[in-house]
């Protein structure tokens, strides 16, 4: 490299330096008159205008169709035969009345012995002094029934001559259960004869 090449360099590099160095130099001052905050106000932007609402149809009423008259209903007409006075109306024939017969007064007499009827009985027992009187004999009672079954009355229709025998025939007869009596299908009181041997045996 020749001197006058690096000379020309050197004068380069000095010129430059001199050029960063006086831009440093050089710095812009800011005075406090020029230093002014700056406030940003948002101004919210107009609301849009509103739109008149496009007129809503008119819906007109659907014509009524006169409804037809109802038919007629007809009417029945009853006739009746005029009666002039010179010709009084007949009467109706009375309808006959038919009479129940009448029901016997008081209780229905069965046909055979009280018991036939009477599924539950015990025979009386024979009194222990009658047995050492050596009494014996034949009692008929007569013995009513209500329309249950039950006994409501019994009493001695022919005594046996013995008091004694008499009352332990009454006494076991009031211990029997009796079906009722019926008639047309209904139970009613019943009455009936029932008769007790008393004997003694080996006489």
């Amino acid at each position: 490299m020749t001197w006058d090449r690096l000379a020309g360099l050197l004068v380069m590099l000095a010129l430059h330096g001199a050029g960063l160095f006086a831009l440093w130099q050089y710095r812009v001052q800011i005075t406090p008159q020029e230093a002014v905050t700056l406030f940003v106000n948002f101004i919210n932007p107009p609301p849009p205008a509103q739109q008149p609402e496009p007129p809503k149809p008119r819906i007109l009423p659907k014509p009524v169709k006169p409804e037809p008259p109802p038919p007629e209903t007809p009417q029945l007409v009853v006739e009746a035969p005029v009666v002039t006075p010179e010709e009084p109306a007949a009467p109706p024939p009375p309808e006959p009345v038919v009479q129940a017969p009448p029901e016997p007064a008081g209780p229905v007499m069965l046909a055979s012995e009280l018991a036939v009827t009477c599924p539950k009985r015990f025979p009386p027992e024979y009194p222990p002094t009658s047995r050492k009187l050596g009494e014996q004999g034949r009692v008929v009672l007569w013995v009513e029934l209500d329309e249950q079954g039950r006994m409501s009355s019994a009493r001695v229709e022919t005594s046996s001559g013995s008091k004694r025998l008499d009352d332990a025939a009454l006494a076991a007869v009031k211990t029997w259960r009796c079906s009722p009596a019926m008639r047309n299908g209904t139970a009613v009181r019943a009455a009936a004869l029932q008769p007790f041997v008393f004997k003694l045996e080996g006489r």
